[in-house]
């Protein structure tokens, strides 16, 4: 083994013996990396480095876009959209067997192009459509598992501050991004309900009928989704139409949202010092990882190991597809046992430049984006696998009288959907990308 490749080896597997211990990732990231930095050069060397580093890093204008975002979610929920949501879709679906379970996937996929957060999302659907799948009959494991892969529509569905993140790693246009990216989210949205619908007619038991909604309760539930809508169109359209920047939409979000929310009784000033003191924990632990992220990323870089990865991979022979089949395969495989983000930030850099040094018969560009959608996919099959499962873990947190082990039962038919929508999108790259070329 080439000394380069030793010295990364050993940095990784100091990251992943701290990351067991439950150390804190970006903590971790920081450390390794820190250490690694001053074995190859010295502690001068990681002094200049840090003095400069984490200004330019922070101070990176793009950035603004992450609490903007997680602010508006926040607001959004504290401001009752996401019950609203639920109300309207129940309202049409809710009467028809495993239409709650349905009217929770459609809610979440609106709720997404609000808030950006698989988590916040699921969270939050946790309070406001449980409690009424549980009335009803439903299975507890599959209530759970259905909301816990809802969630993962809050960062499939643009905007999403996981896209975000792998647009300022790897220099790609946000705007476009989000583009790529609602295709493949509308279907994960139509596969996630296809799963319930197939689940059901196998195991009627599993969510049965609800009740029927009026006319007039239909009506007041769809006229009180337009606020939540009309905010929708405005921050996607807004960034579709070239009207706003990403930045500049997440803000006019967020003062739409504040707006919705006062005008309607449901925001006072303790909602809003909640949704400002989660958005700023949030943004904290976000940057936190981004600089651990930032000195560890550095380390690998001195080691070269990423680009010598890269040529060693071109001197195999493998076909570009197959390549890309196993770095995906190591997504998933990463995403069930470590935090989406930090995994997103800690292969980058060595991942990218592979799949960027190969010829899929597109653009660099296109490639890009095309491999931003499918790391945000596997993302997605991260947060609702097992055994870790960040969304699992949130919503057994909501109802403890499930056991975890029948939430992922649940969320096993979701998974199957997900694989496919990953095949059907790593073969046919036209799905993430005719919206870009048509809108640019």
């Amino acid at each position: 083994m080439a000394p380069e490749f030793f010295q990364a080896a050993v940095g990784f597997t100091a990251l992943l013996a701290l990351i067991a211990l439950r150390a804190p990732i970006g903590l971790s990231m920081l450390v390794v990396g820190a250490l690694g930095y001053v074995q190859i050069l010295d502690w001068a060397a990681l002094g200049n480095y840090l003095k400069t580093t984490p200004f330019h890093l922070f101070a990176n204008y793009t950035l603004s876009v992450i609490p903007l975002f997680i602010l508006m979610g926040a607001l959004a929920e504290r401001a009752g959209l996401a019950r609203d949501l639920f109300a309207a879709a129940n309202a049409v679906l809710g009467r028809k067997p495993g239409g709650m379970a349905m009217s929770v996937i459609g809610a979440c996929a609106c709720f997404g192009a609000v808030c950006g957060s698989s988590v916040a999302t699921t969270a939050t659907f946790g309070r406001a459509a449980l409690p009424e799948l549980r009335r009803y009959g439903y299975d507890p494991g599959f209530a759970t598992g259905t909301i816990a892969v809802g969630g993962t529509l809050g960062i499939l569905i643009p905007p999403s501050v996981i896209l975000v993140i792998y647009a300022i790693s790897t220099e790609q246009n946000i705007a476009k991004l989000f583009m790529a990216a609602l295709v493949p989210g509308i279907l994960a949205t139509l596969f996630y309900i296809l799963a319930i619908w197939l689940t059901v007619r196998a195991k009627p038991h599993l969510a049965p009928p609800g009740p029927a909604v009026g006319p007039a309760a239909r009506r007041q539930a769809f006229l009180n989704v337009i606020p939540v809508m009309l905010i929708a169109i405005v921050v996607v359209g807004g960034i579709y139409g070239g009207v706003f920047t990403p930045t500049e939409s997440a803000a006019v979000g967020c003062i739409a949202t504040l707006g919705v929310g006062l005008a309607r009784g449901t925001l006072g000033w303790k909602r809003i010092g909640q949704s400002l003191q989660g958005t700023a924990e949030t943004t904290a632990m976000i940057f936190a990882i981004l600089l651990g992220a930032e000195v560890f990323n550095a380390f690998l870089a001195l080691t070269q190991a990423p680009v010598l990865l890269a040529f060693w991979i071109a001197d195999q022979g493998f076909t570009p597809m197959v390549v890309m089949s196993l770095l995906l395969l190591s997504y998933i495989v990463l995403g069930a046992v470590m935090d989406e983000l930090a995994m997103i930030l800690l292969t980058l850099p060595v991942f990218f430049p592979v799949v960027t040094a190969l010829d899929f018969g597109l653009p660099p560009e296109e490639t890009a984006i095309w491999f931003g959608i499918l790391v945000l996919i596997v993302v997605g099959i991260g947060l609702t696998a097992p055994p870790i499962g960040l969304n699992v873990f949130v919503i057994s947190s909501l109802a403890r009288d499930v056991p975890i082990t029948r939430t992922y039962r649940g969320v096993l038919p979701y998974l199957g959907m997900d694989l496919a929508r990953l095949l059907l999108c790593l073969a046919f790259p036209a799905i993430s990308l005719w919206l870009v070329r048509l809108l640019t």
